[in-house]
């Protein structure tokens, strides 16, 4: 059990009204969400648009950084099939032909 549901038993045990504990701890709850988003800035009327556009700069952030690690990733593979390529011609004697 809870905290709160064993705190909420114990008072309805000492005679509270549950309707009453309930009505009770909705206010507080309500009152701590209102005084928590005050503190972060985001009690206003604007605050839904800024969260909507927190997200969105999020998900920009993390489209460019997975384009920038997929970026890295294809020029180490095309390095490493043109070293590759270097390495055969040299391997097989192609480098000759380049130089004449």
């Amino acid at each position: 059990m809870t905290m709160l549901a064993a705190l909420i038993a114990q008072a309805e045990g000492q005679g509270a009204d549950l309707v009453t504990l309930r009505a009770l701890v909705e206010e507080a709850t309500e009152a701590g969400a209102t005084r928590a988003l005050t503190a972060i800035g985001l009690s206003d009327e604007r605050a839904g648009a800024d969260i909507v556009e927190l997200r969105q700069l999020i998900q920009g952030w993390r489209d460019a950084k997975r384009s920038a690690v997929s970026a890295v990733v294809t020029w180490a593979v095309r390095a490493a099939v043109a070293a590759l390529l270097v390495g055969l011609a040299a391997k097989t004697g192609l480098t000759g032909l380049i130089h004449r």
